[in-house]
């Protein structure tokens, strides 16, 4: 974990990204006191399976029917 204060975080921010991206983590300060911290961004790793959901979830005949007392509220 790198700690560093806002002035160097600006000037030194592509070191910091490459830094982030090899998996460590840096702490940026303002009058020492943490104010924000760069990690890595992970993304899902699993993939979507289509149909996974399906008998799980049911769509009524009249899901597009709106009831008349809702109605009013779009007049």
């Amino acid at each position: 974990m790198h700690v560093t204060n806002i002035h160097n975080a600006k000037t030194n921010f592509s070191k910091f990204l490459k830094l982030v991206a090899e998996g460590e983590e840096v702490i940026i300060c303002s009058s020492n006191k943490p104010i924000a911290k760069l990690v890595s961004y992970k993304t899902e790793t699993a993939p979507r399976i289509p149909g996974l959901l399906k008998s799980k979830i049911i769509i009524k005949k009249d899901f597009t029917t709106l009831p008349n007392n809702f109605l009013k509220f779009f007049k």
